[in-house]
C-alpha cells in the first residue's frame, strides 16, 4: 500500500519527530555529510529510520565533526566598541 509522504530538510525537522524517516546519503552531497546533520536526522525518527545511499557516504558523515565555519564577522562586531556620533547623537559601529 502506498501512502502520501512529504519531504523536509533536516534543518526544518529540528525539534520535530516523525513515525518513519528516510535519509539519502550520497558522496555527491559531500558538503552535507556532517556528523551533526546525520545525528539530527536519525533522531527525528520515532519507530523507523532508513539510510539510503553509499556506505562510504555514511562513513564520511560519521567522521566529519568539523562542520563549516560561518563567516558572519559576528565576533569582530562584538569585539568593537561603539563610537558616539557627535553630529547625530547616534551610536556607530
Amino acid at each position: 500500500m502506498l501512502v502520501p509522504a512529504y519531504a523536509a530538510t533536516i534543518h526544518k525537522s529540528q525539534g520535530s519527530e516523525y513515525p518513519a524517516i528516510v535519509i539519502p546519503l550520497l558522496i555527491q552531497h559531500y558538503p552535507m555529510l556532517q556528523r551533526n546533520l546525520l545525528y539530527t536526522g536519525v533522531t527525528r525518527g520515532k519507530r523507523l529510520v532508513v539510510l539510503v545511499g553509499q556506505k562510504k557516504a555514511i562513513a564520511i558523515a560519521v567522521r566529519n565533526v568539523a562542520g563549516r565555519r560561518r563567516c558572519s564577522k559576528l565576533r569582530d562586531r562584538l569585539m568593537l566598541k561603539p563610537m558616539a556620533n557627535a553630529d547625530h547623537g547616534a551610536v556607530e559601529w
